[in-house]
């Protein structure tokens, strides 16, 4: 509880002090990573050297062609590698998800309103509905068709009838 808050200038001139310290790392990162390009073009990129004869310039083609179909190789390669370590990544963040995203559904209360309370609801206070269920119903009548009331009686009178196409009756008589 002794510990005295550090004054706004203080921390002004600590957080300046900071970005300074971190700009010159930042600068030293930057050359050191050239130098290093630098170097490494040294090493695998020898000086070119222009042959005078047509054969020597065709040799220096084929041999040029050769490397850039090896460093496609491993371009190629590398990026199957990095679609693939992608693919795994997804994956793995679905996983995690299925993982993290059970949540238990809270308790649904219930809630007591009328249909004409919740239609008003839904729709909003222009419109006035009134529910009556019964009201909208319409009115059939029952009609009983005679052909059904004689089908009941016996099957086997309408059994050409209800065969339908000729083969099918012609099957059932060669069963009979």
């Amino acid at each position: 509880m002794s510990e005295k808050k550090m004054t706004s200038s203080r921390r002004q001139h600590l957080k300046s002090l900071m970005l300074q310290i971190a700009k010159g790392m930042l600068e030293a990162e930057e050359a050191q990573r050239a130098e290093d390009r630098k170097k490494y073009m040294e090493e695998n990129c020898p000086p070119l050297e222009m042959p005078g004869s047509l054969q020597d310039l065709q040799d220096l083609c084929k041999k040029l062609h050769q490397k850039v179909d090896v460093v496609d190789e491993e371009r190629y390669d590398m990026a199957a590698k990095v679609t693939k370590c992608d693919k795994e990544i997804e994956d793995l963040k679905i996983k995690v998800q299925d993982l993290k995203g059970k949540f238990k559904k809270p308790a649904l209360r219930k809630v007591r309103m009328s249909a004409d309370a919740m239609l008003q609801a839904l729709l909003g206070s222009k419109h006035k509905v009134n529910l009556d269920l019964r009201a909208n119903l319409k009115q059939v009548k029952k009609e009983v068709k005679e052909e059904e009331k004689e089908a009941v009686g016996d099957w086997r009178k309408n059994i050409e009838d209800k065969a339908g196409m000729d083969g099918r009756k012609k099957m059932f008589e060669a069963e009979a």
